[in-house]
């Protein structure tokens, strides 16, 4: 083992693997697998839809055989539930990382949205998407997802309140300026999907700029 795996194993598992059968190894190895399984979870659910994603989609997606797959998840739901929790992780570490390159003394309006249009451009959004639709008709899909999706947007508001502090104090201009603009950029982002790729967002996030603007406190 060289120096960079030595590393990266000891950041991981707070221990050094010595050999294959080790139990650090072991479960660095399933920690792996079962990671490789949910990537290839939301890959399938980008590429086939939700309906197609079946466990040996996934196993094949993975490159692991159908028992193996489900050596690691019992079952096909339970692979969609972590594949869930996993996609949200994704997606709120990703904005959060966006927002804390943001600038203090440019733009942050202007910034945050296009931040934001990134994110839901990105296919991470399109799984999730995929996800909410096929939710609408399957009640134990839509139990994994609604808890998953409120506990993202908790997570955005506390993240949206660190970039945007004067807002504390006006909870209503928030949330107001929150549904605006994520109705508009998911709406768009939806657009995208099922029409053209190349129409011109510019004017929408321009109308949205202006209007979060106008939500922010007066500064005294």
């Amino acid at each position: 083992m060289n120096s960079a795996n030595k590393s990266k194993d000891e950041a991981d598992t707070g221990q050094v693997p010595q050999k294959p059968g080790d139990r650090g190894w072991q479960s660095l190895k399933s920690f792996n697998t079962r990671e490789q399984i949910l990537r290839s979870a939301i890959q399938c659910i980008v590429e086939l839809g939700y309906a197609n994603t079946t466990t040996t989609r996934i196993a094949e997606k993975a490159g692991l055989s159908r028992g193996a797959t489900l050596h690691h998840f019992s079952s096909h739901m339970e692979i969609i539930q972590a594949s869930v929790e996993y996609l949200h992780r994704k997606r709120l570490r990703a904005f959060r990382r966006a927002a804390e390159t943001l600038p203090e003394d440019g733009n942050r309006v202007r910034l945050a949205a296009e931040a934001y249009w990134e994110h839901v451009t990105h296919p991470l959004f399109v799984a999730f998407f995929e996800l909410s639709v096929a939710a609408r008709n399957d009640k134990q899909l839509a139990s994994v997802l609604l808890p998953a999706q409120k506990a993202f947007d908790d997570a955005l508001y506390q993240t949206t309140l660190e970039v945007f502090p004067e807002w504390k104090h006006d909870q209503r201009a928030l949330e107001l300026a929150m549904n605006l603009a994520q109705t508009l950029m998911e709406g768009m982002a939806i657009c995208r999907l099922t029409r053209s790729q190349h129409y011109n967002k510019e004017p929408l996030l321009d109308f949205l700029e202006g209007s979060l603007r106008s939500l922010l406190p007066v500064q005294n």
